[in-house]
């Protein structure tokens, strides 16, 4: 089953049917009966029952009763895939990243201010099971320091996916950008960054590793390493230790640790989450466009130290 039978759910359609679309959302949709998933527009293969056009534009013109779509391919086209489902008054869910630039994601809002439709620009991470609460413990208490450790291998996630490693495809920021939704989510004081070292493989245009700084302005310790480097198992965490306990999240956000203790968490999925995060806002006439994920990237490469690694082969 690849949709919902309800026939009072909300058509969507998936826009660019590669791997993330067939792990998550294809799957969250099937489960979800406010959405019935129904089109898709790919040039790598649709999904059985489901009608396929090859082109965005295609499905637009021929399926006037589709309100909503879903953008699951590449950042750099994105955008003008967003822009043309917004000029036909069509809600749109972004993957992450919302967009190859911040001048992208802030055209978009506007876009879809002025078209009277939604925009959801989502950040699964921030779904994982320990986020909320973790956003919660840390509110009304003092960071003193953060660490972050965000490394996993590229070859296991990104099979031959040569676009990470073009402009526009943030390197080992497409993993990264997952450990920044978390972290503005929950901090709570606003960060800035003040330094970061970016290591590119020599015969690759995004880097490989990435090793920031952050200040509160109030003096915050605050660091993250990215790395795609990664062998023997992934490593997805944050440690935060403030003036009243320390909070560590593991596996992405999926279990949380208050002073060493394990909290029980209730774990629904982050994709589930964000489809029924997209149909409130639908429901309710509003948007969710939150960049500050992004601009930690963007200023990353702004203040980044530019160091060549040994050259990468998938």
């Amino acid at each position: 089953m690849t949709a919902s039978s309800d026939t009072n759910a909300l058509a969507i359609a998936i826009v660019g049917v590669g791997k993330i679309a067939r792990d998550q959302h294809i799957p969250a949709l099937a489960r979800d009966p406010r959405f019935q998933l129904a089109a898709t527009a790919s040039r790598s293969g649709g999904v059985q029952g489901v009608e396929t056009f090859e082109t965005l534009g295609a499905l637009l013109a021929a399926r006037p009763d589709i309100p909503a779509v879903s953008l699951c391919m590449p950042p750099v086209p994105r955008f003008a895939a967003a822009r043309e489902a917004i000029a036909a008054g069509r809600h749109v869910m972004l993957e992450k990243p919302p967009g190859a630039s911040l001048a992208e994601v802030f055209r978009l809002e506007a876009l879809a201010r002025q078209a009277g439709v939604t925009l959801f620009a989502s950040w699964h991470s921030r779904a994982a099971a320990g986020v909320a609460p973790a956003r919660e413990w840390l509110a009304g208490r003092r960071p003193k320091r953060i660490r972050i450790d965000w490394k996993e291998d590229v070859r296991k996630w990104h099979p031959g996916q040569a676009w990470i490693w073009e402009p526009g495809g943030l390197g080992v920021f497409d993993p990264g950008i997952n450990a920044l939704s978390i972290l503005t989510e929950i901090c709570p004081v606003p960060l800035h960054l003040t330094a970061s070292t970016l290591t590119f493989p020599e015969n690759r245009a995004t880097p490989i590793a990435a090793d920031l700084t952050f200040t509160d302005g109030d003096g915050l310790d605050a660091t993250a390493g990215f790395d795609w480097r990664q062998e023997g198992g992934d490593i997805w965490q944050m440690e935060i230790d403030t003036d009243a306990g320390q909070l560590r999240l593991l596996d992405g956000g999926a279990r949380l640790f208050i002073d060493g203790q394990e909290t029980t968490l209730d774990d629904t999925g982050e994709y589930p989450t964000l489809y029924r995060q997209f149909g409130q806002l639908i429901a309710e006439g509003r948007s969710d466009v939150d960049a500050a994920p992004l601009i930690h990237v963007a200023d990353a490469f702004m203040l980044g130290r530019h160091l060549r690694g040994d050259p990468f082969h998938d």
